[in-house]
């Protein structure tokens, strides 16, 4: 099953009968094997990775570090539920340190996120301070390199 999965979360566009190929994992178990990790949630979702500066189309990325107080019998996942569920969070994680979540926001302009932050996410109970940084460029994300340098195929001059 890991060998499936690996191939799906690099390439999400891999069809059974291509991992089927390269695993040597008969066809049928690897369609079985694919439709079970759907249904449990194994497989979360198949995702392309956009270059959005290359078709000019903006976004503003900020990490949020919030400090939260837990609550009793739930600990942290109360008010992390709170703040994943707004559409503005991409990602959120429970980290250690002198924060207690990471929180990857977007929005389209710095001002979007600013008062996402100032208006939703400082105000909820048990928030007791946040640290915002924008994301200023994107050199690599999820292992992959955003901008593919052209190599240079010029031979070098000697004296």
């Amino acid at each position: 099953m890991k060998e499936i999965l690996e191939i799906l979360e690099n390439d999400a566009r891999a069809t059974p009968e291509r991992i089927s190929t390269m695993t040597g994992i008969p066809l049928a178990d690897v369609k079985k094997t694919i439709s079970e990790a759907e249904k449990n949630h194994t497989i979360v979702k198949y995702k392309a990775m956009i270059n959005w500066h290359k078709v000019g189309d903006e976004q503003v990325w900020a990490v949020i570090e919030v400090r939260i107080q837990p609550q009793r019998n739930v600990g942290f996942d109360a008010i992390a539920e709170r703040i994943y569920r707004f559409p503005e969070v991409r990602s959120a994680y429970l980290v250690s340190g002198t924060y207690d979540l990471a929180v990857f926001v977007s929005g389209r302009t710095m001002q979007d996120v600013a008062a996402f932050v100032s208006q939703r996410l400082a105000p909820i109970e048990g928030v007791q301070g946040t640290t915002t940084h924008f994301l200023l460029k994107r050199y690599k994300e999820d292992g992959e390199i955003m901008e593919v340098k052209e190599e240079n195929k010029r031979l070098p001059l000697t004296m």
